[in-house]
Parts: C-alpha cells; structure tokens; sequence
C-alpha cells in the first residue's frame, strides 16, 4: 500500500513554501536590496539557521523550482523510445515542461513577475540565473548524450541543447524588454507560453534539419 509523504516531510515541505512566500511578499514591498536573510526567516516564523537548511542564499529562493523542472526534463529524456531521435525528444521535454507550467502555474505563478524583475535590475539575481543556466544546459546535455551514446557525442549534445534553452530564453527577453512589461507579460499566460511553443518548434525544427 502506497502512503503520501509523511509528517517530517510534509513540515519541512510547509517550512520551505513559508520561506519562499516570505521572500516574495518581501522582494514586492521593499525590494532585492532591502530584503535581508533574517527578514525572510522572520517573516516565515523561523530562525536564520532554519533558513540556510533550506537555501543557500536570498537569491536562491527565487530559484527554488529549478531542480524540480531539471529533474522532469531528465525523466523525459529517460524515457526515449527505440526509435526516437534526439530532436524529438527535446520538443517532448521542453512540451512536458510548458505543459506542466500551464497546468500547474509552475512558471507564471505569483513568483514570475518578481523573478523577472530582478533579472532585469538586479546584478546579483543575473549573476546567479546566468551560474544556474549554464549548468542546467551542460546536465541537460550530459543527459541527452548518455540517451543517444551511439548518436551524439558531447558537442553535438550541447549544441542541441543550447539552440533549444537559447531560444526559449532569447523569447522571454524579447517579450519582456523592461520592468514596466513584466506585469502585463505574466498577466497573459497563454499568450506566452504560445511564444515559447513556437520558439521551441522554430529551434527543434532547425535541430532535426542539421
């Protein structure tokens, strides 16, 4: 008989969605800067040591769903099909993660429009979405190449998964060009996460072409 998480893992659940509610209502009122460590802990009713079990850094909280995402683009990958080639299963990862994002409001949630207005203004929010990108791509593309090892060698696989990240992150910056523009960008999310589909089919497409 299969049980949900228990109650350690459901506290530490709450304690971690408490944090991040925190720093968000935090960053929306006084800003980046103005936001320390121990006002989030504060402000989610714990300590500052509690807080640094959970994240390493202010600016890691508004990063706090990367690994889930990362972890879904891996189960996808390693669940290609005998006769799948690469490209199509990128175009399958990056439309289960779009999918899930619909669904779930995993990326246009209450946490997108401050994420990217710090993005946008903030250099130590930059440096560590830049850090957390190139990462991501070179898992990503240690993954897909352990999926196609007869198919791809290294290069190739960072290649593909550059031109694919590339294209989605080079569309929200086009669609966003300004803080002034975050607010009416996340208001509207079908409208961008169709921008995002076309993107990945625009890149997947020149991928299977090569």
């Amino acid at each position: 008989m299969t049980t949900g998480p228990g109650l350690r893992e459901r506290k530490k659940e709450r304690t971690r969605q408490a944090l991040i509610n925190s720093a968000l209502d935090l960053f929306a009122e006084r800003g980046y800067e103005a936001t320390t460590v121990a006002d989030i802990a504060a402000g989610a009713d714990v300590s500052t040591r509690t807080f640094f079990s959970y994240f390493a850094s202010k600016e890691e909280i508004l990063f706090a769903d990367t690994e889930e995402r990362l972890a879904l683009a891996f189960a996808v990958i390693d669940q290609r099909g005998p006769r799948d080639e690469p490209a199509d299963v990128l175009l399958r990862t990056m439309a289960t993660i779009l999918d899930r994002s619909e669904r779930f409001a995993q990326v246009f949630d209450r946490a997108a429009p401050i994420r990217l207005r710090m993005l946008l203004t903030v250099p130590a929010v930059q440096g560590m979405a830049l850090r957390r990108l190139l990462s991501a791509q070179q898992r990503l593309a240690a993954h897909l190449q352990a999926a196609f090892p007869d198919r791809l060698d290294r290069v190739e696989a960072a290649a593909m998964v550059g031109a694919l990240v590339g294209a989605v992150v080079n569309t929200l910056l086009t669609l966003v060009e300004s803080p002034e523009q975050v607010d009416q960008l996340t208001g509207d999310v079908d409208h961008v996460l169709a921008h995002l589909r076309r993107a990945v089919d625009v890149a997947v497409r020149g991928i299977a072409a090569g």
